[in-house]
């Protein structure tokens, strides 16, 4: 597995709606292995193995990451901030900032004060970037409204094989889907599998949308993050435990296709892999949703990556669990070959 090319992922800014460099990196690795490559107006990639194949599987990992929009310079040449995505504002206060414009960094930090840190509530509009310039107009030559703002944390490295940095939610899922794609066309898969690093997901769902209504897959398997029962504030009781290093989770829920999850479990167990359950009663809160309801309705299947602190800029995940993800994944979908060639049937209920 390809630690690096994660690690250059993740130093790579793709605040949702601002996907465009990020994915030219996830096409240069799809290179090494796919027999044919796709995108589209939405802005996904897509690496595709056997695309002349009868029966197709769309992989999708969304490859945005939650992030602020510049919306205004004031005098004093700080920058005003609208949200892209589920950010907390809070949790941004007297941090380190990235602003891009036309693909240059700027650097900026989260103004703090005491009031601030105080206050009971705290809005998006209380956040303010403070790049070092002394007017407007300074400003506004280095950085423009509608430049993408996110966190600046490089990845570390943590105990017990786990690692944190911003944006595990879902770069660890887009490089799931693209390692599982290349591992299974290894080991001989002979279904069409589409591996797409998806666009949107934190905002819109436009990706996933995109690139199931024009592949037409007949099953999906989404690849994203959960929330890790181990850390604070958290209750297993809520929608199950899921520990960080406890192996890939898959989900129970209304949306999720019965027997795609007992055949994911079932290669599980001949791999002698533990995995982990989630319960979703409603939505899953996925792209897999989208996939869902797409067209005629296509089966979908959740796998999912377990993670501390998400939608914070310092989550928290575990490299066995990742190296696991891939290993089921491209195992399963040597076996969906198998099992689409012999008459696999998606419907759990059969007249």
């Amino acid at each position: 597995m390809n630690r690096e090319f994660l690690k250059d992922l993740l130093s790579t800014p793709s605040v949702s709606g601002y996907e465009e460099a990020i994915q030219q990196k996830a096409l240069a690795y799809g290179k090494a292995f796919a027999h044919a490559q796709l995108t589209d107006p939405s802005g996904n990639a897509v690496s595709v193995v056997n695309p002349d194949a009868a029966h197709r599987v769309l992989l999708c990992g969304h490859i945005d990451e939650i992030g602020f929009i510049v919306t205004h310079i004031d005098d004093s040449g700080r920058l005003h901030l609208a949200k892209a995505g589920g950010v907390s504002p809070r949790l941004y206060i007297g941090s380190p900032v990235q602003v891009w414009h036309e693909g240059s960094k700027v650097n900026g930090i989260i103004a703090t004060s005491s009031d601030l840190v105080k206050k009971e509530k705290i809005d998006v509009s209380d956040l303010l970037v403070d790049i070092g310039a002394a007017s407007k107009e300074e400003a506004a030559a280095a950085v423009a409204v509608g430049d993408m703002v996110c966190a600046d944390v490089p990845v570390r490295e943590l105990m017990n094989d786990c690692f944190t940095c911003r944006a595990l939610d879902d770069r660890t899922g887009a490089f799931v889907v693209l390692e599982a794609a290349r591992e299974a066309a290894q080991q001989g898969a002979s279904l069409g599998i589409y591996a797409a690093t998806t666009t949107g997901e934190e905002t819109t769902g436009r990706g996933a949308y995109h690139a199931a209504a024009r592949l037409k897959p007949h099953c999906c398997i989404a690849v994203d993050v959960t929330w890790a029962s181990d850390a604070p504030g958290t209750n297993p009781g809520d929608t199950g435990e899921v520990k960080l290093g406890g192996g890939p989770v898959l989900c129970m829920g209304s949306a999720v296709n019965k027997p795609m999850n007992a055949l994911l479990k079932q290669v599980a167990e001949e791999l002698d892999m533990k995995v982990q359950w989630e319960i979703a009663g409603g939505r899953t809160g996925t792209d897999g949703d989208t996939v869902n309801q797409t067209d005629e309705g296509i089966p979908m299947a959740l796998v999912s990556i377990p993670l501390r602190y998400m939608h914070s800029s310092v989550e928290v995940g575990s490299w066995k669990d990742i190296e696991d993800c891939v290993r089921l994944l491209s195992a399963f979908l040597v076996r969906l070959s198998q099992e689409l060639d012999k008459g696999f049937d998606f419907r759990p209920v059969r007249p």
